[in-house]
């Protein structure tokens, strides 16, 4: 009987404590923004300002970059020794002869039984030497396209609970996410597209770390699996399809613009940061832990990331469940971290829950570090009317319609690159 009550209190005590831990109703009502103060990007730990992009770049830059490691996404390691590509698959009359289709297998380690991911490649035909969109996908490389010649991800995505994915329906998934990869008109724009099934690098799940390479690769890394999160992870994931480019002489590997969507749009900003050859980064409806400021307390909050997801980033960020004010960043302070880079931030009109006026105010909050380098950032106060592109450096639109990625926000991305890599 004790034993029994015992339980029972322990059930209660537990249920007390989600509860406190669980916040007030989502807020998507602008009035009831409480106040907030954003740290400044620019006041060093010491209490001085930072005036010159020196000062930034050798001092600063470094603690804001560390202050998101330790409290938000942990660390990234550098590459894997004997780490290799091997060229799989190549058709250079892919896409009704308007493309070169790479397939290419990167192993981290020696031999071909290391741990691997396979990068998909599309370059133009037409050109000798293509600036390339670096992307993870959500579902595998064989749906962003319907191009017969893709292998089959070896990580298969439920299309319902109760779903049990088979080669046969696999296969009839081709191409299913393709409106979401504008390949063909990136193609007829001059620019490659490289990406990666995002499950190769972990699969997205509490436990995925477990088989993901946090796990497989801590020995290569000399790095333990809770010293980095799943965001961490893609995001190096990210660096290592730029390592591939770096040896394709058709790729421009100095011109690599690294984009994501949602969870893997935080995923691009964090890849963007940390790793500077990146020369443009966006950010396409990223939301809480991406581009939206974390203090305004509008549609995602902290507690929501982590409580859904808890392996997206480090231990240390669930101590700012419900205590936003208290972490010593915020995302502009990330956005921050791409100058003088070009730096895109998208929203759309029915995405709520990723805040787009908090992703506006945060791309605007980054523009003193842009000042730094006598660069102009969005060129106004207020945020833009749906469809209507502003910035410069630093540029913003929110799209008409709701959580995705669309033909109208590829070609303002190929817009900026335009004008920044042409």
């Amino acid at each position: 009987m004790k034993f029994v009550f015992l339980l029972l209190l322990a059930a209660i005590l537990n249920s007390a404590y989600v509860a406190a831990q669980r916040p007030v109703p989502t807020n998507y009502d602008e009035s009831k923004v409480p106040p907030y103060t954003l740290p400044d990007p620019l006041l060093a730990a010491n209490g001085k300002k930072i005036t010159t992009a020196k000062e930034w770049e050798r001092k600063q830059r470094p603690y804001v970059l560390g202050l998101f490691t330790e409290h938000v996404y942990g660390k990234i390691p550098g590459r894997p020794k004997g780490m290799h590509f091997e060229l799989t698959d190549i058709d250079t009359t892919a896409l009704n002869g308007t493309a070169i289709r790479k397939q290419v297998t990167a192993y981290f380690g020696e031999g071909n039984d290391a741990p691997s991911m396979n990068i998909l490649l599309y370059l133009p035909r037409n050109s000798s030497k293509a600036p390339v969109f670096v992307g993870l996908n959500f579902k595998g490389n064989h749906r962003v396209n319907a191009d017969k010649g893709i292998f089959i991800s070896r990580h298969w995505k439920k299309e319902t609970p109760d779903d049990i994915p088979t080669l046969a329906s696999q296969e009839a998934l081709r191409g299913t996410t393709a409106s979401r990869w504008e390949i063909e008109e990136a193609i007829k724009r001059g620019y490659g597209i490289a990406t990666v099934h995002y499950e190769d690098i972990e699969v997205d799940d509490k436990d995925g770390w477990k088989q993901g390479f946090r796990t497989t690769l801590k020995d290569r890394l000399n790095i333990q699996p809770e010293s980095w999160s799943a965001i961490s992870a893609w995001a190096w994931g990210l660096s290592r399809i730029q390592d591939y480019l770096e040896t394709d002489p058709a790729a421009d590997a100095g011109k690599t613009i690294v984009l994501g969507h949602s969870r893997l749009g935080k995923t691009a900003l964090w890849a963007a940061a940390n790793d500077q050859r990146f020369a443009i980064a966006i950010s396409n409806n990223s939301g809480e832990g991406g581009a939206a400021l974390s203090r305004r307390l509008f549609g995602e909050r902290i507690w929501d990331l982590n409580n859904a997801f808890p392996h997206w980033f480090v231990a240390k960020y669930k101590t700012y469940n419900n205590k936003e004010d208290q972490l010593p960043v915020d995302q502009h302070m990330l956005l921050s971290l791409i100058a003088p880079r070009p730096l895109y931030v998208a929203s759309a009109s029915e995405d709520a829950w990723a805040d787009p006026k908090g992703e506006f105010l945060s791309a605007k909050n980054a523009e003193p570090v842009y000042r730094l380098y006598k660069l102009t950032g969005l060129n106004g106060e207020e945020m833009p009317t749906e469809n209507h592109p502003v910035g410069d450096r630093v540029r913003y639109h929110i799209r008409t319609g709701k959580h995705d990625i669309t033909l109208y926000d590829w070609n303002r991305y190929m817009d900026l690159a335009d004008k920044y890599l042409r």
